[in-house]
């Protein structure tokens, strides 16, 4: 228990895959939320004129749904893990320092998390409990 608390234990050892598979769970579920809150409001946000980058509205919302929620699905599952992880690391980026580039940080703050996390994810992978893992065995 000290070795563990103190120095860690080596992902070989299946703990840092236990990390992120909660890492992964949690923060692709949440992310699904804002996803499927879009999804639900389509229609409106298309009308808003929701436009950060100047793709157009209804690309926009498309881009962001495919990334708030079918990737995210994939974080969840730890499926193609590194690929998935790159659209949300670019809607995240996006609403930090475009969406939001005027607010303060506390409203920042949000897309400053998840995106490190997914960037996280995107350096280390999924783990071994994963179905990146069970395909992708070597």
């Amino acid at each position: 228990m000290k070795k563990f608390l103190l120095v860690g234990a080596p992902v070989k050892e299946g703990i840092g895959s236990a990390g992120l598979l909660i890492l992964r769970v949690a923060a692709g579920l949440l992310m699904m939320t804002h996803g499927w809150s879009k999804i639900q409001n389509f229609e409106g946000m298309v009308q808003s004129g929701f436009d950060p980058i100047g793709l157009g509205a209804g690309l926009s919302v498309v881009l962001l749904i495919g990334a708030e929620f079918v990737a995210a699905l994939f974080i969840v599952l730890g499926f193609l893990t590194r690929l998935s992880a790159i659209p949300l690391i670019v809607a995240m980026s996006v609403a930090a320092f475009v969406a939001h580039a005027a607010d303060p940080l506390q409203v920042k703050e949000l897309s400053l998390l998840y995106l490190t996390v997914f960037a996280t994810l995107f350096v280390t992978g999924a783990g071994k409990y994963s179905v990146d893992s069970i395909l992708f065995k070597k």
